[in-house]
């Protein structure tokens, strides 16, 4: 079998490719002109150039392969470039889909996000069932989520084999961005995190994830969605097993919502002036007034998906950004 993975180069990307090589499967990625691309090297498998933007370059990319994985997407919470974000998420996924439609692809995999379901409230776990008020959604980043994952679904409709994953916030190795969880631990080992937001989490294994890929490759339903997640935590809890973790005192402080929006705020226009990216935005900040808690059970009985402890995805986590540079 041959899988064609686009986003190889990332963090939830080169741990599928990493799931797919231990899985005996030929692996082919998809990398973007002056990419980095240390996330594979040493790894035995073939690079294509090409971009999920320009679908004549999806289609060679796929000529022999029996599955694809799309994990690539644009993540972030701060684009300055009109449209670029719908382009990439929403017109990138669409490109891929189409590709793997005409080609007769197997099995397509797309990675979405629990950023394209449902907005929890009151702490109470959301899961794929839980209705979406597409108007609730915060942020460019999560409508773009939520309109892809649309686009898969109507493919999933045409006939296309594609299984849709909801990863929540993996933690682990490789995540050389970083993310926006991976920056809060950074942030932490530095000593830069002085107080914290009241807010909640879903703390994943990223190879956990990864392995979530190909068991929904293996086991998923055609159409279905699966969140592919770990443990629920408040920030508190976080910090506090990172704390355990390296021996550094959490913070203790808790930061009040309403002062912490109208500061994002001013950071946001400052960043703009600057040109640089901004730690918080606003969509960050009431993005954080929700507990994001996710409920895997689906994934757990349907596909077997594992439950690494979060202790263990944590120090996984710590020890890579530490043993690769940890001041950025």
């Amino acid at each position: 079998m041959r899988a064609l993975v686009t986003g190889g180069t990332g963090f939830i990307g080169s741990a599928i490719v990493r799931e797919l090589l231990h899985a005996g499967y030929d692996v082919r990625v998809l990398v973007r002109h002056g990419s980095d691309t240390r996330n594979l090297d040493g790894l035995d498998i073939e690079r294509v150039t090409g971009d999920i933007t320009a679908p004549a370059s999806l289609r060679r990319a796929m000529r022999g392969c029996t599955h694809v994985f799309h994990a690539a997407a644009l993540y972030s919470f701060w684009v300055t470039v009109p449209g670029l974000i719908e382009r990439v998420n929403v017109d990138g996924t669409r490109n891929v889909l189409q590709a793997g439609l005409e080609a007769g692809i197997e099995r397509v995999v797309y990675t979405s996000s629990v950023a394209a379901l449902a907005v929890p409230s009151r702490g109470e776990p959301v899961d794929e069932s839980t209705p979406v008020d597409p108007s609730a959604i915060i942020g460019a980043y999560k409508k773009s989520k939520y309109a892809a994952q649309q686009v898969a679904l109507e493919y999933a409709a045409k006939g296309l084999p594609v299984v849709i994953v909801n990863p929540s916030f993996p933690v682990g190795p490789r995540d050389i961005k970083p993310t926006p969880t991976g920056q809060t631990i950074l942030d932490f080992i530095n000593h830069r995190l002085p107080a914290y937001v009241d807010t909640g989490i879903n703390v994943v294994d990223v190879e956990d994830v990864a392995r979530g890929h190909l068991l929904a490759a293996e086991k998923g339903r055609v159409g279905e969605r699966y969140i592919l997640g770990g443990t629920n935590m408040p920030m508190k809890g976080f910090l506090g097993i990172l704390e355990k973790i390296t021996g550094i005192p959490a913070p203790r402080v808790r930061l009040p919502y309403a002062p912490l929006l109208a500061l994002s705020y001013l950071n946001a226009a400052w960043c703009r002036v600057m040109k640089t990216t901004p730690r918080m935005t606003p969509d960050t900040i009431r993005m954080s007034r929700h507990y994001m808690y996710y409920n895997p059970t689906k994934a757990i009985k349907e596909l077997g998906m594992p439950r690494t402890a979060p202790e263990v995805a944590l120090k996984k986590a710590v020890d890579w950004f530490i043993a690769h540079g940890k001041d950025r």
